[in-house]
């Protein structure tokens, strides 16, 4: 790892400011049976006051003053006749208040973590395989963790809490894309954003700021199990949306477990998936929105139809007003057997703490995982990458608790028009946007809602590409879906050849 010499600090001088600091590491990864020859950098990357938003603060140093620094890991193909024809991707994870290890590790890097076909980890300690499902070859990768994820840290003295928010979020890693394409003359190239669950809240806002504030025009944006508008995912009193949108998942999960009627069980997902999304959209959106007026018999009927997709009783459906959030959801289908599903993978299940309780105590389909990948990418920073460090790379820090949306003060943070009028703006933009069958965070269902309520303009339309995948929230852990995955970064990828 290199670095500027830091200045010596006199009773009379200024504070030493940080350096940007990487290493670079060369290595070769086997992508559908072709060798790709990449180097890789792994480092930090300083973010000055001046440089993105308004300071809180007058800066005290002469010149520019640090404020955070980026951990990034990088992946450029090698022997590139013309970077202008070589795309770039900057991807990360969301939370807020993840790192971007799950897209790295799990998805678009040449090394992924190793696990069991379905998804269930391996013994420890985790074990990196080539990833011969990583889009390397499609294109150059950028992997970004936001502030207080991974080893990005705002500078001593600083208020890391100033970047934990809607707008500071995303002028930093706008500010850092901005930054890394100037110094590597990446400005000709065409340039994708990839982001998961609050990532893809990021992405939008970032294809947004990206073409208003630099003019960066963005050849297309990787939506995976996306958070467009909150209004869908918030079970919260008064607002029936979200017992629409999550009921198909809910029957996906029943089916899967064997929970769901008799009468449907030998469906294939397919259509248990479609019929219950016909019954959720027809005759429950109409018992919901018929409130107290809502006759008894007609209220009898709907529930009996909720228990035979749902696996639930007609009982617990009734005594839940015909309402069953996601967390009692999770919490009810296997209850009988002591065991909880997952939020962000419903197929996976683990054993209840609490048969008494109403929500689950933990989330089997991640906490099983969280761990493997950590591991795994300490060793791989470390021993292949020589990124050496005794920070602590922080995997998890429920930023989501705290974050700021003073912007959308006292109404739901929705992105449907921020979007619509990046793709007006930009009409060559893609967006493709993925989705897991049995993801209980951000359900298909929901995302089919914000897309069909973008009031698009019929020829962009055709600029939104919708793929689903018989998996949770990271649906690439399922290696069906990984494969299947890959046949679709290459068709996404392709249409941007053809545009040129």
């Amino acid at each position: 790892m290199t670095a500027d010499p830091k200045p010596t600090e006199t009773a009379a001088s200024a504070p030493a400011q940080p350096q940007s600091q990487s290493v670079r590491t060369e290595h070769t990864v086997t992508i559908q049976g072709k060798p790709i020859a990449y180097t890789a950098i792994a480092g930090t990357h300083i973010l000055n006051e001046e440089r993105f938003g308004e300071g809180d603060k007058k800066d005290v140093y002469e010149g520019e003053k640090a404020r955070v620094e980026i951990f990034y890991t990088a992946y450029l193909k090698k022997d590139v006749d013309d970077v202008r024809e070589r795309p770039i991707t900057f991807a990360f994870n969301g939370g807020p208040g993840a790192p971007s290890l799950w897209v790295h590790m799990g998805l678009l890097g040449p090394k992924r973590v190793a696990l069991n076909e379905d998804g269930s980890p391996l013994p420890p300690p985790a074990k990196m395989i080539e990833n011969e499902y990583s889009i390397l070859d499609q294109t150059d990768l950028v992997m970004i963790d936001p502030v207080g994820t991974g080893f990005s840290r705002a500078v001593s003295g600083d208020k890391p809490k100033d970047y934990w928010g809607w707008k500071k979020d995303v002028e930093s890693i706008g500010e850092f894309i901005r930054s890394f394409i100037a110094a590597n003359g990446r400005w000709g190239s065409p340039k994708y954003i990839a982001g998961e669950s609050y990532g893809t809240t990021r992405t939008t806002g970032l294809a947004d700021y990206l073409s208003d504030k630099h003019g960066m025009y963005l050849n297309g944006i990787i939506l995976i199990s996306t958070a467009l508008d909150f209004m869908t995912l918030d079970f919260f009193d008064g607002n029936d949306l979200p017992y629409v949108t999550f009921l198909p998942t809910y029957a996906a999960a029943a089916w899967y477990h064997g929970k769901i009627a008799p009468k449907y069980r030998n469906y294939s997902l397919e259509r248990v998936i479609s019929d219950s999304a016909s019954f959720a959209e027809d005759e429950y959106l109409s018992a919901l929105f018929a409130g107290d007026r809502l006759r008894d018999d007609y209220k009898r009927s709907v529930a009996k139809k909720l228990a035979d997709w749902t696996g639930l009783s007609l009982k617990f459906i009734l005594d839940s007003n015909l309402r069953v959030p996601m967390d009692r959801f999770g919490k009810e289908l296997l209850r009988s057997e002591g065991k909880v599903i997952g939020r962000f993978d419903a197929r996976f299940s683990g054993p209840d703490k609490d048969g008494a309780g109403q929500s689950p105590s933990y989330d089997p389909s991640d906490s099983e995982l969280s761990g493997v990948f950590a591991g795994a990418l300490n060793d791989y920073l470390n021993r292949e990458l020589n990124y050496k460090t005794e920070r602590e790379y922080t995997i998890s820090n429920e930023l989501w608790r705290i974050w700021d949306y003073k912007e959308f003060q006292n109404r739901y943070l929705q992105l449907e028009e921020m979007l619509r009028d990046t793709m007006i703006r930009n009409k060559f933009m893609r967006v493709w946007v993925l989705n897991g069958y049995y993801d209980l965070a951000t359900p298909f269902f929901a995302s089919e809602f914000v897309f069909n309520h973008l009031n698009l303009p019929e020829p962009l339309r055709q600029n939104i590409i919708m793929t689903y995948y018989e998996a949770g929230h990271m649906m690439y852990v399922h290696q069906p879906s990984l494969v299947k995955f890959r046949r679709d970064a290459e068709a996404f990828f392709k249409m941007q050849e053809q545009t040129q």
